[in-house]
Order: C-alpha cells, then sequence, then structure tokens
C-alpha cells in the first residue's frame, strides 16, 4: 500500500507534540503527588452536578433543577460511547440523530425533527463557552469540521432548545459546549492507541500550577491511519494543540486559551449497495464490500479539473474567450481543517455586579476534496449509447465531426486495455471545495439580585465573521463499479471523444469565487424569579441584528476549449467577468420563558417555552430563489415539559416536545444542479435519558438507556405535504450495560452498547426508504493502581450494513435494477487498543 509524505501543517504539528510529551513528564517529575478523592457514587453525581450552558447565572444550576434539557458527559463517559469523530459522541444525547458515515468531518446532524438535507444547521460547537464560529453551517461545512476529541476535554454538555435562542449566538436547536480541563486538578498523563486500520495516535495532557497565581493545562494528540475503508492513502492524518491558563481572582477568575488544529480526513459518499426484496435488509453489492470498499485509490487521487475566466473578447464565431486553467488537487487532503482558536473568560464583579465576558476568534481554512456520487451503476454499453445519442444531437458536435455517431470504444484511461460492454461502470463527481473562515464573537454579561431570590441579567452578543469561497463543482470521472475504481476513456466512431483521463460530460457544472462578510449584534435580558423553595420561573428576550455584504463572481457555461468534439468540457462552468453584490441586514426578536417546580431535592419538572429565529447565512443569500423577493428568515417555535429524578436506584430525565418550523432555509446541490427549498414542518417526539443501578443485588453494575420517539412531517410543502421529514427516524435508542469491580491490581470496568436506528426516507420525496439497524459496541477498561491503563474498544461489531444516508444527488431515485441503489453506510468493524499512564 502507497502512502503519501506528511503534509507540510502535520509537519509543523509534530515537533509541538513531541514537546508536549517532553513536558508532560517533566512536569510530572515535580508535581507534587496529590491524593485523590473518593469517587462520588453515582446518584450523588446525578444529584450535585451542575451545568453552565444556557443559564444566566456564573455559578451555574443544578442539572435536577434546570428549567430545560440538557445532557452531559465526563471525560471517561466520552471515552466509553467511543466516539468515531467528534460529532459522533451526540449518538449518546436523545433527539438529536447524528450520521458521521462519512469520516471524521463533514457530519450531517439532525435535531428534533428539524428538516434539513445535510450539515448542521441546527447545532452550535461551543469551546468553553464561545461559538467556535459564529454561524452555526455553511454549505461543506460544519462546526465539528473545527474540533477533535482528546484528552484535553474535561467534559461535555449539550443544551437542547431551552433558553438557547436568547445567549450566545442564538441557536435555536442544540448548543454542544466542550469545557477544557484547566490546571486546577492536577493531572499528567500519555496514552498511544493503535487499531483498525493501522491507527497510530498519541494523546498527552499535563495540568497543575505553573507559579502561586496561574494554573496551567497543555495537552493534544497526533494521529495517522490508513482508515476503515481502504483507500491506499492515509485517511486521516494530522494533530491537535491545545493550552489554558488560568488564574483566580479576588472576585473572581480569568482564563485564557489557545487551540491548533492542522487534520486531513478522507470523506466518503454514497456507494452502491443491494436492497433486500422486502425492504428491510441491506447486502454489499457484488465485489463491493459495503463495510471496508470505496472507490477511492491511488488512480484517483490526483484530480485535475478545468475551469476558465471570459477575457472580454470574442472568438470569430461570437462566442466568448475562455482563458483556460486548471484547479489539481489530492483527494487523500480530503475534508479537513487547518485551523486555530484563541479565547479569553473573564468572571469577577463589578459593585453589586456580576460581570462576565466570553470572547473567541477562530480562524484558517476548511477544505473539501472528495468524490460525490452520481446515479445509479449502469452497463458500460448502456452509457455508450447514451453517448452516441448526445452527441448526435447536437449539430455543432455532427458538424465538426463530419458525420454522426453509430457505437464507440471505451479502454482504461491508466493502460490496461479495452474494457468489455458489460462491465457495470458510474459516474461520479470530483469537486473541490476551498472555503478561508475567520470568526470573533464576544459575549458580555452584567447579573444582580434586584430583589431577593429575583436575578436579573443584562448581556451583549458582538460577532464579525467571513468566507472567502473558491469551488469547482459537478465535474464527474467515468469508473468502474469496484474498490479502488479504474478511469474510463470513451470514443465514438466518427473521431468524437466523449471523455479525457476518465472525466465526461457532467451531470452539471458551478464554479464559485465569493468573499463574504458578516457581523452580528444581540442585546439581550433574562429574569430568574426564585418564587418559593419549590417554585423557580424565567423570562429571557433578544434582539438581534445581522449585516451581511458579499461580492460574487458570476459564471456562464461554455465550450472551454472551442472544439465541440471534445464532449467532457463542452459545457462547463467559467466566470463570465461580472459579479453580483449581495447586501442583506435583517432584526429578529426571540424570547423564551419556563419554570421548574422541585417536588423533593430529588425529583423535578419543568415546562418550556421559546421562539427563535434562524437568519439567512451567506449560501442562503447566494442560492435564494428567483421569486424570493425578500431575504429569507426562519421561524422556529418549540414547547418542552419534561420530568427529572435521581435516586441511589434509578434516574430519569423525560422531555415530550413540539416543535414548528416555517420557511425552513434548506438547498443541495444535486445532479440538477443548486436546489432550493422552503419547507415547513413539526414534530413531536419524546426524549428519555434512563439509568438502573441495582448494587444491592449486582454490585458495581449500571444499565442506561437513551433514546427518542418522534413523529416529524412535513406542512404546506409542495407536493410533499404530510411527507416523512427526511432521514428522521421515527424511534431510536442506546442500551448500554456496564459493570465494574475493584481487583487486586486496580479497578475493571467492561461495558457494550446496543443501538437501534429505526427506518427513514432518504429525502423529501419519501421514495427510498432505509431500513432500520442495530449494532453493537464494547469494550473493556483496565486502571492499575500503579497508574497503568488498558482500554479495549470495538465499534460495530457484527459488522452491520446500516445506511445513513440514500443518494443525495439524485433526491426521489429509487431503487434501479437488480434491487441496485446508492447510499452511505456506516463503517465496517473496527477496533481501538490504548494504553496509557497517568504520572
Amino acid at each position: 500500500m502507497t502512502h503519501a509524505q506528511p503534509r507540510a501543517g502535520v509537519r509543523r504539528l509534530r515537533p509541538q507534540l513531541i514537546a508536549l510529551a517532553a513536558a508532560s513528564l517533566c512536569s510530572a517529575a515535580f508535581a507534587q503527588e496529590a491524593a485523590k478523592p473518593a469517587d462520588k457514587s453515582p446518584e450523588m453525581k446525578e444529584l450535585e452536578a451542575v451545568v453552565v450552558t444556557g443559564t444566566a447565572r456564573r455559578e451555574g444550576v443544578r442539572k435536577l433543577e434546570a428549567g430545560f434539557s440538557i445532557t452531559t458527559a465526563t471525560e471517561e463517559q466520552i471515552k466509553q460511547a467511543a466516539p468515531t469523530s467528534t460529532a459522533d459522541i451526540l449518538k449518546t444525547v436523545p433527539g438529536v440523530f447524528v450520521e458521521t458515515s462519512g469520516g471524521q468531518a463533514g457530519a450531517n446532524i439532525r435535531v428534533r425533527g428539524f428538516p434539513t438535507p445535510g450539515d448542521g444547521p441546527y447545532s452550535t460547537f461551543q469551546l468553553n463557552g464561545a461559538p467556535l464560529y459564529h454561524l452555526p453551517t455553511l454549505s461543506f461545512f460544519e462546526h465539528s469540521q473545527l474540533f477533535r476529541l482528546d484528552d484535553t476535554i474535561e467534559r461535555m454538555e449539550v443544551l437542547r432548545g431551552g433558553p438557547s435562542p436568547v445567549f450566545g449566538s442564538g441557536q435555536p436547536g442544540v448548543t454542544v459546549n466542550f469545557i477544557q480541563k484547566d490546571g486546577r486538578n492536577p493531572e499528567a498523563s500519555l496514552r498511544l492507541t493503535t487499531g483498525t486500520g493501522n491507527l497510530k495516535r498519541l494523546d498527552g495532557v499535563y495540568a497543575g500550577r505553573l507559579s502561586d497565581q496561574w494554573n496551567v493545562m497543555v495537552g493534544g494528540f497526533w494521529r495517522r491511519s490508513d482508515g476503515v475503508r481502504d483507500t491506499q492513502f492515509p485517511a486521516d492524518d494530522g494533530g491537535q494543540a491545545s493550552v489554558v491558563l488560568s488564574r483566580k481572582l479576588d472576585a473572581g477568575s480569568l482564563q485564557l486559551y489557545a487551540r491548533a488544529l492542522h487534520d486531513r480526513n478522507a470523506f466518503f459518499t454514497a456507494i452502491p449497495v443491494v436492497g433486500g426484496a422486502d425492504g428491510k435488509s441491506v447486502s454489499s453489492y457484488p465485489g463491493f464490500n459495503a463495510s471496508k470498499d470505496y472507490f477511492y485509490g491511488n488512480e484517483l487521487r490526483n484530480i485535475v479539473l478545468e475551469t476558465g475566466r471570459a477575457t472580454g473578447r470574442l472568438l470569430p464565431n461570437g462566442k466568448p474567450e475562455i482563458q483556460r486553467t486548471t484547479v489539481t488537487k489530492d483527494l487523500a487532503d480530503g475534508r479537513g481543517a487547518d485551523v486555530q482558536t484563541y479565547g479569553a473568560n473573564l468572571d469577577t464583579k463589578v459593585g453589586d455586579w456580576t460581570l462576565t465576558n466570553k470572547l473567541s476568534h477562530t480562524s484558517g481554512d476548511v477544505p473539501t476534496y472528495a468524490l460525490f456520487s452520481g446515479a445509479n451503476p449502469q452497463t458500460l454499453s448502456s452509457y455508450i449509447a447514451q453517448q452516441v445519442t448526445a452527441a448526435n444531437g447536437d449539430a455543432a458536435v455532427v458538424a465538426a465531426a463530419g458525420k454522426v455517431a453509430t457505437t464507440g470504444t471505451a479502454t482504461f484511461a491508466n493502460g490496461g486495455g479495452a474494457v468489455a460492454g458489460s462491465t457495470p461502470v458510474i459516474v461520479n463527481g470530483m469537486w473541490v471545495v476551498d472555503k478561508a473562515l475567520r470568526s470573533t464573537s464576544n459575549e458580555t454579561r452584567l447579573s444582580r439580585e434586584i430583589a431577593p431570590g429575583n436575578n436579573l441579567t443584562l448581556g451583549l452578543y458582538l460577532a464579525g465573521y467571513s468566507s472567502h469561497d473558491v469551488w469547482t463543482l459537478g465535474q464527474a470521472q467515468l469508473m468502474t463499479v469496484q474498490s479502488h475504481a479504474r478511469l474510463i476513456d470513451v470514443q465514438l466512431d466518427n473521431g468524437v471523444r466523449a471523455s479525457r483521463n476518465g472525466y465526461v460530460t457532467p451531470p452539471f457544472s458551478f464554479n464559485l469565487d465569493a468573499s463574504y462578510s458578516g457581523n452580528t449584534h444581540a442585546f439581550f435580558v433574562a429574569d430568574e424569579w426564585q418564587l418559593s423553595k419549590e417554585l423557580r420561573v424565567d423570562l429571557g428576550l433578544r434582539r438581534e441584528t445581522q449585516r451581511i455584504t458579499g461580492t460574487i463572481a458570476n459564471v456562464s457555461n461554455g465550450d472551454l476549449d472551442a472544439d465541440p468534439t471534445t464532449l467532457y468540457n463542452n459545457n462547463l462552468a467559467y466566470f463570465n467577468g461580472t459579479n453580483t453584490l449581495i447586501d442583506s441586514k435583517l432584526s429578529r426578536t426571540s424570547f423564551t420563558g419556563g419554570a421548574n417546580y422541585a417536588f423533593s431535592r430529588e425529583f423535578s419538572a419543568f415546562v418550556r417555552m421559546n421562539k427563535g429565529h434562524r437568519l439567512p447565512d451567506f449560501d442562503v443569500l447566494r442560492g435564494r430563489g428567483a421569486n424570493e423577493s425578500r431575504d429569507s428568515v426562519e421561524d422556529i417555535t418549540q414547547f418542552e415539559i419534561g420530568l427529572k429524578t435521581a435516586t441511589k436506584l434509578y434516574s430519569a430525565f423525560l422531555t415530550a416536545y413540539q416543535n414548528r418550523l416555517t420557511n425552513s432555509q434548506t438547498q443541495q446541490f444535486t445532479n440538477a444542479g443548486n436546489v432550493v427549498l422552503r419547507p415547513n414542518s413539526r414534530a413531536t417526539g419524546l426524549e428519555f435519558e434512563l439509568a438502573m443501578r441495582p448494587s444491592d443485588w449486582i454490585k458495581g453494575f449500571e444499565l442506561t438507556a437513551t433514546g427518542n420517539f418522534q413523529d416529524a412531517k412535513y406542512r404546506d410543502f409542495q407536493q410533499y405535504t404530510g411527507n416523512r421529514v427526511e432521514r428522521a427516524p421515527k424511534f431510536q435508542a442506546r442500551l448500554t450495560p456496564s459493570w465494574q469491580t475493584q481487583t487486586a491490581y486496580g479497578q475493571l470496568r467492561t461495558f457494550a452498547t446496543f443501538s437501534h436506528v429505526g427506518e427513514r426516507f432518504a429525502d423529501q420525496t419519501n421514495t427510498l426508504k432505509l431500513p432500520a439497524y442495530r449494532t453493537i459496541d464494547a469494550g473493556a477498561v483496565f486502571a492499575m493502581d500503579n497508574g497503568l491503563e488498558l482500554r479495549l474498544t470495538g465499534t460495530n461489531l457484527t459488522n452491520k450494513i446500516g445506511l445513513t444516508e440514500g443518494n443525495f444527488r439524485v433526491p426521489g431515485q429509487g431503487v434501479g435494477q437488480d434491487g441496485v441503489f446508492l447510499a452511505r453506510p456506516l463503517f465496517g468493524r473496527a477496533y481501538e487498543l490504548s494504553v496509557g499512564f497517568q504520572f
């Protein structure tokens, strides 16, 4: 297997991580040994857990007393979930359905039945309470692309709905807050991991005192892997480094942090699979293992796309003269990130007021270079017949060739002779997206008790953000349907060339060169009353104004080489020399109201209502429909009622919800180009997080269950009214038994997770149904008394072919001949073994 040399971003990061490992060892040698406090029982952890996400008060609120739905996870709980990527940890959050079958980046995150074709418009990722990027999503970008999980994370808090439309960036869906270690709890560790796909990974972290006034945490990881799917090149290659400085002030605290990510990750889309006659089962396409195979290989790795710009001059035939250029990319760079994040959090007193301020800045590149699947496979003979028909139907092609075509021949583009007409082939897109992002946000809050039990919070949120996008989309290659696909060239018998190095006439061609900038300011007020020992109510109001400007280079489609007999570039996009300007200014008001009633310290109930908005982002403004006279704004209204309880024997968190969305902002690039839709929808559901701890019968045993029931349907949405919202399962759940015991050498913990995902429809047409699937993950951790830790985890142990999405590029396409269709399945069985040491 051939591998590329490490890329520059990764080489830059390796010395930092080597220094990090050395610093951890040296610091540990001088660190004073601290006695570890006794572990709290699970029920005490539930009772005393304090959350800060979504709360107006700086000190946070007990999870059991929070008047909203929030899921929390400690560092160990995150590791036990064995997430395959950052976004994959959201599989533990009820009400969220996350699709991570595309790889480390590029997840699709769905929240409570909100309609979206992809990415994560209803999810915002935060680091230490500040958004990584103000806008929750853009085309070919979602927040998890900016962040990787590692041992520097202390805990995770995930707020669903609740008061989130009022605070921070105003996200009405889920807010995922990763809170880093800050050095107050001394720690020094190194961890080595190996596993499926020739995985090699090093994690390290040191946390402790830097001086009498300051604490420090430094940590990160480096990782290289060929991946579960065989690509013939590294699928994941890169690392991350973080540092946090914290200082306790006389009346508060100060925290400074920085994080650098350099990572490259192969991105995967749909492959051919075979559906069972009963519609409830799926198997691999012949010769193409759905669990581990993919089209990628050394033959496809380096792509060269044609494009151009109009010179302003005309050719003798009256058509514009085009200056041809090429775009060359490496698919091993995939959908990665080269970004830096910096932040500062201040918490102090100003007279009778409490002041909190969260400042964050993120900048860097988040490219996407990948294969995007086309239509269902067909035989090569069928494809050649289509090309003959297309060529003969174009008078300019026939005139240039001098006669019509009757047939054609095919050869492998990189040697190997002729290709048989019965060979299954597919036309897949080779897309390039370069995206340079910048975002700076600052949230300031002033709070004080204005009367006994009445806390008032005033806040100001400011954000400035930009994106420079250069895209080349739609160009496609003809290839065999096999792992490590081979490229095919076709020539017709009248001399017409249907392809060049596998590149053929694409289903569509679209280029983009656009620069956008935006700024948002929002004022908010929140008031909380403790009306009695049992009853607490809160109200919040936010007024937000957004201004976005941009310049987009316009494109036309034409014959780039002015030769009609080269079909493959007769209708490609090029920049025509004109521009479109964007200038949008919008304001909206959001609000929330809720109440929590504590029947006892162990049992409470809450009700909540909120109304939020999703203002148009850069891509919504770029792709707005021709009949839209005003900029599109999405309105989201949510209602929730919940119960929370925790005892020695059990804990339960239940939330019933209903949401209504109008004018949802969706668009997707299909084989027909960019499709803009504005659906309305309504969803009703029940989320649950349950745990049973029968310690009196089985010491150390715990059984947890999370999941949700929901019914999400489109309303007032053209011919799709009444259809189920795409890829939103009616039922999904995770059941996790675990058992831990103390041995003579340390603590042993074993666990397994049984997951069920119900059937879904691939898109809004409800034509293709994706079957339900079940998976099993398992693992064991042995934490020895001498500081050594052994951890073994396995995911998808039964090698289940679970489909997460259908053919995104061809909405409404169903099952083809012999039950074949395109879909993106889960990664196959994978194992990881890590050896760690706590100093």
